[in-house]
C-alpha cells in the first residue's frame, strides 16, 4: 500500500511526537466536499489559535496510529487523552506545520440537543451534524497526515485478504469513489437524536427478584454499541411494568452506562439489581429488526461484509454496508423482499454475490432470532 510506512508498522500501530494546541467543535452537513472539510480544518486552527492567543499552553503528546485507532497519549505519563476508532476519522488535514483531526462526535446523553441541528436559513430538511476537531503541531504534520491515510487503505486491504479477496482485483480509487457516494441509510444518529424515541423508565420490583430479561449485544457497526432487550420473563418487572419492548436499546440502569461495555459485564451489573427495588432505564426504543439498504452499483465493488450460515461474521470499516446498516454478529433474516430463514448457505452467499443496484436486507442479533424462533432457552437475570 504507498505511502510512508511498513503496512506491517501500522497493523501493530506507530508514534509520532507533537503538541497539541486544542480542541473545537463545528457543524457540517453529513457528506460535505473536500474543499469544504479543507476549509473546516482551517476554521478550526484559527478558532483554537485565536481562543488561546498568545499565551498558548502547548501539550506534548504522542499520537499513536494504527488500522484500528487514532489514541492520543500524554508524552510524560503515557495517559490517554483522547481515542478514536479509524472509522469515526472523517477528515485529516496538514497545514504547514499543523494537523488538524476531524471525528464523528460521539453521542451525547442530551442527543436531541446536541447532535443535530437545523441551520437557521438552510434548506428544509438539511441536517447538520458536529464535528470535533483536534488540532495538533508537529515537524512531522505532512508524515502523520499521509500515515492516517495509509493506515485506512491497510485496513481496507487486510480485510479483503482475510475475506479471500486479492486486493489487485479492485483499485482504491474506484472503491473510494463508491464509497464517497453511497448515503448512510441506517443512521442511527438520526433515530437516536430523535427524543421520542429516548426513554428514562422507572422500574418497580421486590427485593430478590430478578428483573426478569435477556439482553444481547448490538454487534458491531452499530453507533452506540450497547446491548438489546431481546426477551423478557412472562410475569418479571420488566414485563410487568409495560414499559419496555422486544428490540430496545438499554443506555444505562441507575445512572450506570452500557455504551461500551462487553456483554457479561452488562448482565453483571443487571444481576446486582437483584436487591434492590427501583431501577432506573434510560432506552432508546428501536425494532427488533434493522432494515439495511447497500447501494452497489456494479458487481466489481465488494459489499464488504462475510456471511456464514445467514449470520454476518465480519464487516469492513467504512465500507459500502456498514453505511447502509450491516451489523456484526446479525442474522440475515430477508433480502430484497424474499425470507431467507430456512436458506442454505450458499444460496445466501449466491444471492448477495449477484444482487447489483439497491440491496434491501432485514436482519437482527442472531441471539436474539435464536431465542424468538426458540432454538435457545432464554436464561433472564
Amino acid at each position: 500500500v504507498p505511502g510512508p510506512c511498513e503496512p506491517e508498522d501500522l497493523i501493530d500501530g506507530i508514534i509520532f511526537a507533537a503538541n497539541y494546541l486544542g480542541s473545537t467543535q463545528l457543524l457540517s452537513e453529513r457528506n460535505p466536499s473536500k474543499n469544504i472539510r479543507m476549509m473546516q480544518a482551517q476554521e478550526a486552527v484559527s478558532r483554537v489559535k485565536t481562543s488561546e492567543g498568545d499565551s498558548q499552553a502547548l501539550t506534548e503528546v504522542d499520537l499513536f496510529i494504527s488500522t484500528q485507532r487514532i489514541k492520543v497519549l500524554n508524552a510524560d505519563t503515557q495517559e490517554t487523552m483522547m481515542d478514536h476508532a479509524l472509522r469515526t476519522i472523517s477528515y485529516i488535514a496538514d497545514i504547514g506545520n499543523i494537523v488538524v483531526l476531524m471525528a464523528r462526535r460521539r453521542m451525547p446523553r442530551s442527543a436531541s440537543q446536541d447532535c443535530i441541528e437545523t441551520t437557521p436559513g438552510a434548506q428544509e430538511g438539511k441536517k447538520q451534524y458536529k464535528m470535533i476537531c483536534h488540532v495538533f503541531e508537529s515537524e512531522d504534520a505532512q508524515l502523520i497526515a499521509q500515515s492516517i491515510g495509509q493506515a485506512f487503505s491497510v485496513a481496507y486491504q487486510e480485510f479483503l485478504r482475510a475475506n479471500g479477496i486479492n486486493p489487485e482485483d479492485l483499485s482504491q480509487k474506484e472503491y473510494s469513489d463508491i464509497i464517497n457516494t453511497q448515503e448512510m441509510y441506517n443512521d442511527d444518529l438520526i433515530h437516536f437524536s430523535n427524543s421520542e424515541n429516548c426513554k428514562e423508565l422507572q422500574l418497580e420490583k421486590q427485593k430478590g427478584e430478578i428483573l426478569g430479561v435477556v439482553i444481547v449485544e448490538s454487534g458491531w457497526g452499530s453507533i452506540l454499541p450497547t446491548v438489546i432487550l431481546a426477551n423478557m420473563m412472562n410475569g418479571g418487572p420488566a414485563a410487568r411494568s409495560g414499559k419496555l419492548s422486544i428490540g430496545d436499546q438499554i443506555m444505562s440502569i441507575n445512572g450506570t452506562s452500557l455504551v461500551g461495555l462487553p456483554l457479561a459485564t452488562c448482565q453483571g451489573i443487571i444481576k446486582g439489581l437483584k436487591n434492590q427495588t427501583q431501577v432506573k432505564l434510560n432506552i432508546v426504543s428501536c425494532p427488533p429488526v434493522t432494515t439495511v439498504l447497500i447501494k452497489r452499483p456494479d458487481l466489481k465493488y465488494q459489499l464488504g461484509f462475510s456471511v456464514q450460515n445467514g449470520i454476518i461474521c465480519s464487516l469492513m470499516r467504512g465500507g459500502i454496508a456498514e453505511r447502509g446498516g450491516v451489523r456484526v454478529g446479525h442474522r440475515i433474516i430477508e433480502i430484497n423482499g424474499q425470507s431467507v430463514v430456512a436458506t442454505a448457505h450458499e444460496k445466501i452467499v449466491q444471492a448477495l454475490s449477484n444482487s447489483v443496484g439497491e440491496i434491501h436486507m432485514k436482519t437482527m442479533p442472531a441471539a436474539m432470532f435464536r431465542l424468538l424462533t426458540g432454538q435457545e432457552t432464554p436464561l433472564y437475570i
